[in-house]
């Protein structure tokens, strides 16, 4: 178990030092039910109705309850506990129940007489636990007695006189009122009902009726029906988590349903309390299902899950779960993290979260291998192309090591103290045999990490056995990632333990770092196998004449290894890889190979996404970097891993088929060909593939088509927009009465495509762009081509907004119209920014997110065009302002590049002067970025309505 790493703030007291639950004695002394009921006597003294003073109770009660909260967050934030925080707001909720059940029954409702058969009521769900979060819902079960029916009519006006009272309190209340029968009956049938009712906690009312409910539960329910509850409850998981995001490494974490959260302890402890009839967590020890030190990490991932929470909740003022980019710098603050070692106080604090996440795997494992003692599971395997028998050859090492339910596990308790080696040779038996690892073995991994020593990482075998682990061709992402949830990677690679649970605060990567480089290792396995031939055929045909592949896993697996340090994560990875690979048994050569790798990982995706590749400067630069074709098809192939890893949606077809032009482009440099011929080719078989699509076009049509788009289209745009695009272009020439558009919504990628067709003119891109700004509309990425004949083909892909495709296709189309307005000139651009909304999907970043602006202006990437390159903090308008400085410099823009990475966009522009000339003179290029720089200050949208003196192609 990884255990708690750098703490700044105090663990608080052991479980066997605190008492759960306990309220603080300013929240008892301020909030009792005997208090409360003298102050509402009080205020009905010498009242002849109830009526007259509800409001001023009402009042009193709201008043109690505020400052009663309020004591609570000021407890946390003095440093205060979690789970006392969350048992002080149930404390405050159970006196307020007891006040009012106490004013409804004393001054409304008086019973009919004096032994009427009273209800019972009970709290259920978190609250049955006795611990809330400010925000939480208050679950309750009003249970009512088998009485006579005007006893019965009694007790169910004083629920809803109850009710009343808690939502006149602005209470969110989750109630359910039954009779003891009905309460049976649906925990019968409902598997949520029966989970409620199994931390179902007596309030007030008749107790007697709310033991006979708990007794006959468990006798009529519980009993005999283990198997089928835990199997609800771990289906019920497991949909839970693919709806909050598989991975307990989301940068922006859901601390309440994701991976790792609380309710993970919930479901894990539920589980328990039902199969081991166990009350309370501490229990969990003497049923055996825990060791003490098992407990207390049991503990403290419970406190600082409840810490976080509580902190969430008093910070965004509702029942916010998601720990998002926002509060994580507030939390950590709050928390008492500081910036050390090159991890800022915000990444200190999520690596941490995700520390404590992993733990609550390593326990979930621990409840899934005694489960296993008490009844075999079916067997299990790493995938299903995986057979259960093991080869002859590993005979020799299976005395350390025995199969059970199909799993690998150890013959003995002492595998690992015999032989230390054994800790890597285990999960190489379970790639090799695709068998999954016995949770008992696991859990003597996770007991026995500390034999891991130096004489180990240096062991022949040991290296021997990992590298084949990290090259296996069966399914290396997931026994490595066995390995790094166990605690094995990080003890045998060490500098993969300074990464682990390593996050990087900014929009663009959504995994930690450690589960960034297994995600990798995965998808070059995928392709290597062929299980990704349809999205990645090419690549999959050149990894097959890779001549070392294991110089590549390594290259891919290292590659942001250097992250989290205070020097460049590239030239830090390179001295971990020159001391690594050797170790390894990797040649001079493949190590020179692999740090060069590491060196450049970056080169060939920012030189396809950021770079003109017609430009034939571009291709020879890229050339003299990369040198020998072997190099080529590695970094090719290391991209593609890299970029898909960072998160769903983050790859495309459009950024696929920028990588495979820059490599066919390169490949014809380095194999000295003829660059006109073979691009010809390419360009031709790009045009036979449309012409096949367009089955229904006559020769002749297709052929007028084709010469209107310029060669860098047919080498850039995948065939389904060339599709799009021909039938567009088709529209525009039988009748074009003002601008052209389209909208396509692409949910995976949470973008939208903007498709304009229009004749081209100067301030072509920047009337889009401001529309788009108008429109609060965020531009992550754009294409733009030009026709012989002089029409503009632009694709803007903007941020989605809405998760309905109906509704984001009608915001879509909203923009469509503005854009398609403002082009046809019926309304001003000056207009148009006037009428620019506030509310941005980016509104707030410049408080989160500190990205320092900066701007290059280079004349040697190529050989027509100087080049300005803008980096900095994305926000909705900013393309559009770039755009009218570079018009009001009278600059021709001759291409635009406009890449987005989460919060931070990188915007490269082609450009001459009004003669077609570069922008040689330092003073012109120091006023050129002045001019930039100012666009990323607070001042408002450049709203000059002076024409453009630019070109945009």
């Amino acid at each position: 178990m990884s255990g708690i790493l750098e703490m700044d703030q105090e663990k608080g007291a052991p479980p066997a030092k605190q008492k759960r639950g306990r309220s603080a004695p300013k929240i008892r002394a301020l909030f009792n039910r005997s208090r409360l009921r003298e102050e509402i006597a009080a205020l009905h003294a010498g009242c002849t109705s109830s009526d007259e003073k509800r409001n001023e109770v009402v009042a009193l009660l709201r008043q109690a309850l505020a400052d009663g909260r309020a004591l609570a967050r000021q407890n946390l934030e003095a440093k205060g506990s979690g789970l006392a925080c969350a048992s002080q707001i149930a404390h405050i909720e159970d006196e307020l129940f007891h006040a009012i059940h106490a004013y409804v029954t004393t001054y409304v409702h008086k019973p009919p007489h004096a032994r009427a058969a009273r209800l019972a009521i009970a709290a259920v769900g978190g609250y049955g636990r006795a611990t809330l979060a400010p925000g939480s819902d208050i679950d309750i079960l009003f249970l009512l007695p088998d009485s006579n029916p005007a006893e019965r009519e009694w007790n169910e006006r004083v629920v809803q006189a109850i009710l009343y009272l808690l939502w006149d309190l602005r209470q969110k209340v989750g109630y359910s009122t039954r009779l003891l029968s009905e309460c049976l009956e649906q925990a019968r049938e409902d598997m949520t009902v029966r989970t409620a009712l199994l931390e179902a906690r007596f309030l007030l009312g008749n107790k007697k009726l709310f033991e006979t409910m708990r007794r006959r539960f468990d006798d009529e329910i519980v009993s005999g029906t283990a198997p089928e509850f835990v199997s609800a409850k771990l289906e019920e998981r497991e949909a839970r988590i693919s709806r909050a995001g598989r991975s307990r490494f989301l940068v922006e974490p859901n601390v309440k349903e994701g991976k790792g959260g609380l309710r993970d302890l919930n479901t894990l402890f539920w589980i328990a309390k039902y199969v081991y009839r166990v009350r309370t967590p501490a229990e969990l020890v003497g049923a055996g299902l825990f060791s003490r030190s098992e407990y207390r990490l049991f503990y403290r991932c419970e406190e600082f899950l409840w810490r976080v929470r509580c902190h969430l909740h008093f910070l965004t003022g509702h029942a916010e779960e998601r720990l998002s980019f926002d509060v994580q710098p507030m939390i950590a603050d709050r928390l008492g993290y500081s910036t050390r070692g090159g991890l800022a106080q915000v990444e200190r604090f999520m690596r941490h979260y995700f520390l404590i996440a992993k733990d609550v795997g390593d326990l979930t494992a621990i409840v899934c291998a005694a489960l296993e003692e008490r009844q075999a599971k079916p067997s299990a395997m790493l995938d299903r192309f995986a057979g259960p028998h093991l080869p002859r050859e590993q005979a020799a090492i299976m005395g350390s090591f025995a199969i059970e339910t199909n799993r690998v596990t150890v013959s003995s308790p002492d595998v690992f103290e015999r032989d230390p080696i054994n800790l890597i040779r285990l999960f190489w038996l379970a790639d090799r045999n695709g068998l999954a690892i016995h949770p008992d073995a696991k859990r003597l991994v996770t007991q026995s990490l500390k034999r891991i020593d130096s004489k180990v990482r240096q062991n022949r075998e040991a290296n021997r056995l990992f590298l084949e682990i990290l090259t296996s061709r069966n399914t290396p992402e997931i026994v490595l990632r066995l390995m790094n949830e166990a605690g094995v990677l990080g003890r045998f690679i060490e500098p993969f333990g300074r990464i682990l649970a390593l996050m990087q605060f900014n929009m663009y990567h959504h995994y930690t770092v450690d589960e960034h480089l297994l995600r990798a290792v995965g998808h070059l396995a995928d392709i290597e196998n062929h299980r990704r031939l349809d999205d990645h055929p090419f690549a999959s045909h050149v990894m097959a004449s890779v001549g070392n592949r294991r110089a590549l896993y390594l290259a891919l697996f290292l590659h942001d290894i250097g992250k989290g340090r205070e020097e460049d994560h590239s030239l830090a990875g390179i001295e971990v890889a020159r001391k690594l690979c050797p170790r390894l048994g990797l040649s001079e050569a493949e190590t020179e190979t692999v740090a060069w790798l590491i060196e450049n990982h970056l080169v060939m995706s920012d030189t396809a996404q950021r770079r003109d590749l017609s430009d034939r400067r571009t291709i020879e630069t890229f050339a003299r970097c990369v040198q020998t074709l072997e190099r080529l098809k590695m970094l090719f192939l290391l991209t593609i891993c890299d970029i898909r890893a960072v998160g769903p949606g983050v790859w495309n077809n459009w950024k696929g088929e920028l990588l495979r032009t820059l490599y066919w482009e390169t490949e014809v440099v380095l194999t000295g060909g003829h660059s006109a011929m073979k691009r010809k080719g390419r360009i031709e078989k790009a045009k036979a593939e449309l012409r096949r699509a367009l089955s229904g076009w006559s020769e002749a049509d297709f052929a007028a088509y084709a010469v209107r788009l310029p060669n860098a289209y047919w080498l850039k745009v995948d065939l389904p927009h060339q599709i799009l695009h021909a039938r567009l272009l088709n529209m525009s020439e039988i009748e074009m009465v003002g601008p052209l558009t389209h909208t396509l919504t692409d949910a995976q990628r949470g973008v939208t495509e903007l498709t304009v067709i229009a004749p081209d003119h100067p301030n072509l891109l920047s009337t889009i762009a401001g529309a788009c700004a108008a429109s609060a509309a965020n531009i992550v990425d754009a294409q733009v081509f030009t026709t012989t004949d002089s029409m503009a083909l632009d694709t803007i892909t903007i941020s989605r907004a809405f998760d309905f495709d109906e509704d984001e296709l009608r915001r879509a189309s909203r923009i469509a119209l503005s854009i398609e307005r403002a082009l046809s000139g019926q309304i001003s651009m000056r207009d148009i920014m006037v009428a620019k909304s506030e509310a941005s999907p980016s509104k707030g970043r410049g408080a989160t997110f500190k990205v320092h602006p900066e701007v290059s202006i280079d004349n040697s990437l190529s050989s027509r065009f100087t080049v300005i390159e803008v980096s900095g903090l994305d926000r909705t308008g900013l393309l559009y302002d770039l755009t009218r400085i570079l018009s009001k410099a009278n600059l021709n823009i001759g291409s635009a590049h406009i890449v987005t990475f989460g919060e931070r966009v990188v915007d490269v522009f082609y450009v001459t002067d009004l003669h077609g000339a570069k922008i040689t003179t330092a003073a012109r290029q120091t006023a050129v970025r002045r001019q930039i720089l100012g666009a990323f200050s607070p001042a408002p949208i450049v709203t000059d309505a002076s024409s453009f003196s630019g070109k945009v192609a």
